[in-house]
């Protein structure tokens, strides 16, 4: 499907108006953005070229250009050398929700992957002691993980576990996500405390996302907490800002 144009079916532009206020360009995008969202443009597939649909529309090749821009802009469509127009992997949207990324991801309707970069055990310096309120030098699961949605590069996941959980199954890592493997061994976690925020990629990081040298991340760190109140769990996390945004609702008190 990733090799072929897609042909936007007739019907999609039944309703455009061509002597109306808005502007045409608008309504071809937000065409073409409604059969992306519904799925009549899968992610990879191709959008026909500029040419075909603006002669199929009866609408000039700058309409057109200007229209697919404006979807290029919201992340929906990305321009390959030699490809083409392509259909971007969806964004995942996430609910800042006690939920662990591969569980939200599989909820979402995508496939979740996993490979394992780092599994070792490291002495606790101050700060995680601090985070996972422990003596300072304890011993500390430290795992580094990227997360793919699709087959694409989607986030960076750093985690740092109490020695209880050092013996935690590598294959069952790549599987699974964390919060999984740690209600299978009887932990679930209750309460998390989370912040969010932006920077620049590291050179290693632009390399795993697949983004531009020191392009911008989405970070979140959180530190989650179990049924009797002990910190289980500190991450630090990246996430492609074109593929991922946090959802948070807001209740006025």
């Amino acid at each position: 499907m990733g090799n072929s144009e897609q042909t936007l079916p007739p019907e999609l532009f039944m309703d455009i108006d061509r002597a109306g206020p808005i502007p045409l360009y608008y309504q071809v995008a937000t065409r073409i953005e409604d059969a992306i969202r519904s799925g009549v443009l899968p992610a990879g597939s191709r959008l026909e070229n500029e040419v075909a649909l603006g002669e199929r529309l009866g609408l000039s090749r700058p309409t057109i250009r200007r229209a697919i821009q404006d979807v290029v802009d919201k992340g929906l469509l990305v321009r390959r050398r030699g490809i083409g127009t392509q259909v971007v992997h969806g964004e995942v949207a996430r609910q800042v929700e006690l939920t662990s990324l591969h569980e939200d991801l599989a909820r979402s309707g995508h496939q979740p992957s996993t490979t394992l970069l780092l599994s070792e055990v490291i002495p606790a310096d101050e700060t995680m002691a601090e985070h996972l309120s422990l003596p300072e030098g304890s011993p500390l699961l430290h795992l580094r993980r990227l997360r793919s949605s699709d087959d694409t590069p989607l986030a960076v996941l750093e985690n740092y576990l109490p020695s209880d959980f050092t013996d935690l199954s590598t294959s069952a890592l790549t599987e699974y996500g964390l919060y999984q493997v740690l209600r299978s061994r009887g932990t679930t976690m209750r309460v998390a405390r989370e912040r969010i925020g932006a920077r620049t990629a590291t050179d290693e990081e632009s390399t795993l996302l697949d983004i531009a040298a020191a392009g911008p991340v989405l970070t979140m760190e959180r530190t989650a907490y179990d049924n009797s109140g002990r910190a289980v769990e500190y991450g630090q996390h990246c996430y492609r800002p074109d593929l991922y945004s946090f959802e948070v609702t807001l209740v006025d008190r």
